[in-house]
């Protein structure tokens, strides 16, 4: 009994040791803690907010009908936009990694055969007090999965196109003003971007720019699949304030880039294939700075490229002369089977590995007009038949 005694004793004295002033210090410093590990979360949900903004949906979003139509301006569209170029906008003279880089378009196969379905939702809005035009891609819906593996890896790619005619007649060549693309998704059917691009822009111009917007299947061992694509020419809205939109996505169609003059001859003695680039008409936006031309040749039999060879390069004119011709040995069973590949691109000659790709030209053996083209040669081996031909992206 004396033992527990003392040992109660002893627990008060160590308990009186600690005065009135101690203990409202320990309380202030706790108190002094838990504000500031409250500051700090509201400031990562303050930052998770501004990083990813599709995921506060405003009062006024679209239905998921396809169209477009003007929303209500709401507190989303009061918030200030950020013009942050980001990491993965495409210029002539980065060196990351471009997931567009495999992606062929004369590859590309029939697809008003297969099933486009899906919508991708964006926002458009052009800053008159600073002439940049900001591109958001926010989400995409209900996009369409592989056969074999039931899943999808989607990015999306955006073009500026700007016309050379401002009331866009049918007809009209294009240019490429900037392209961008968003980062990769992996295996979403319904993936969320929230990637935001923009450049500067003349008032004056935005009436003749269409984005076109192209949600892609990235493959890392093949050639990006084409889920479908969405474009809207900014001349039908009113962008002074960020306008958020969501497409159907329809089958993907090229635009007319420009025109080549090209020359086919075959040699049925010596099996050899002539393809003479003569001249290549491009339309270029009058603030692009100096640029050079020069076209690749592919020959490709049953899908295997079997060589190819380009021309030199030219410095780039409304309509560039070129005047070469490349020659091609080829048996006379792959002559009846193989087609032919012309890419023309453009570049810097100050800066290196600035190679960007303006457009192709597909000659192959079907019901095509390039296919006239391939009759002539073979109806008149020996002689060059030359044709104008539409270079399409």
């Amino acid at each position: 009994m004396i033992f527990f005694t003392t040992l109660s004793l002893s627990f008060g004295e160590i308990q009186l040791l600690f005065s009135e002033k101690v203990e409202y210090s320990i309380l202030g410093i706790s108190a002094l803690l838990f504000l500031i590990a409250l500051c700090l979360l509201i400031w990562q949900i303050y930052r998770y907010c501004m990083l990813f903004p599709v995921l506060q949906r405003a009062d006024g979003v679209l239905p998921k009908s396809g169209g477009f139509q003007y929303g209500t301006q709401t507190r989303d569209s009061k918030m200030e936009v950020h013009y942050e170029e980001l990491s993965h906008q495409l210029s002539p003279g980065s060196s990351c990694t471009n997931l567009g880089s495999s992606f062929d378009l004369d590859s590309m196969v029939d697809l008003e055969e297969e099933h486009i379905q899906g919508s991708l939702r964006f926002s458009l809005f052009y800053d008159q007090l600073q002439a940049r035009l900001v591109v958001t891609v926010l989400d995409a819906q209900d996009l369409a999965v592989r056969d074999f593996s039931h899943s999808v890896d989607p990015f999306v790619w955006v073009r500026l196109l700007w016309a050379e005619r401002e009331d866009e007649e049918q007809g009209s060549l294009h240019s490429v003003l900037h392209e961008w693309q968003t980062r990769l998704v992996k295996k979403s059917c319904s993936p969320v971007f929230g990637d935001q691009f923009s450049c500067a822009l003349a008032e004056k111009e935005v009436s003749r720019i269409t984005v076109k917007f192209e949600v892609r299947d990235f493959d890392k061992y093949s050639r990006h699949g084409i889920l479908g694509e969405a474009r809207v020419p900014l001349n039908s809205l009113k962008i002074s304030y960020p306008l958020e939109l969501r497409k159907d996505l329809q089958v993907p169609k090229k635009d007319m880039v420009g025109e080549a003059l090209l020359s086919l001859k075959y040699l049925p003695t010596s099996q050899r294939l002539e393809v003479g680039v003569l001249k290549i008409r491009t339309v270029c936006h009058p603030n692009k700075t100096e640029r050079a031309l020069y076209a690749r040749i592919s020959v490709t039999c049953n899908q295997c490229k079997l060589r190819h060879q380009r021309t030199t390069q030219k410095k780039r004119w409304e309509v560039t002369v070129f005047n070469e011709v490349m020659t091609f040995v080829l048996p006379d069973q792959q002559i009846r089977e193989c087609s032919i590949l012309v890419s023309v691109f453009e570049l810097q000659p100050s800066k290196k590995s600035s190679k960007h790709l303006i457009g192709t030209i597909h000659l192959k053996t079907d019901k095509t007009s390039e296919n006239e083209h391939w009759k002539l040669m073979m109806q008149s081996l020996r002689q060059p038949i030359a044709k104008w031909h539409l270079i399409l992206i």
